[in-house]
């Protein structure tokens, strides 16, 4: 079965500025209302300055103003699939809250994880 926000997440990749760690990342957003926004990594010299896919998707979609998101889906091209940075997943919780996280690979490996699975303890606004 094809899926679109998949599918999108593979795409996206290949748009990918990784000159320095060869590393391309994609990521898709799916909102609320079914829409699908995209992101890849961009890399800098000095690294720290470097934005991942995940991010900069999920910016994009707060830029044009969206606010609810259903899932996430993280493209790399590595055998043991690769979840979001800890930046990430801090983002993505600030953001899409307790949402599936889909993981895939060109190959069409797929694995799919609730984002407390990957933050069992994320820092957000009830601690403030």
């Amino acid at each position: 079965m094809a899926d679109a926000l998949i599918d999108a997440a593979l795409a996206a990749r290949a748009h990918a500025f990784a000159p320095y760690s060869k590393f391309q990342v994609g990521a898709a957003i799916e909102d609320s209302d079914g829409r699908i926004h995209t992101g890849c990594n961009v890399e800098n010299a000095t690294y720290g300055l470097t934005l991942c896919a995940e991010r900069v998707a999920i910016f994009k979609a707060i830029s044009e103003g969206v606010r609810k998101f259903r899932r996430v889906a993280v493209a790399a091209d590595t055998d043991v699939l690769t979840p979001p940075c800890g930046a990430c997943r801090q983002i993505l919780w600030e953001f899409c809250g307790d949402v599936d996280i889909i993981l895939v690979n060109p190959r069409g490996k797929t694995e799919t994880y609730r984002l407390k699975e990957l933050f069992p303890k994320p820092f957000d606004a009830s601690y403030l």
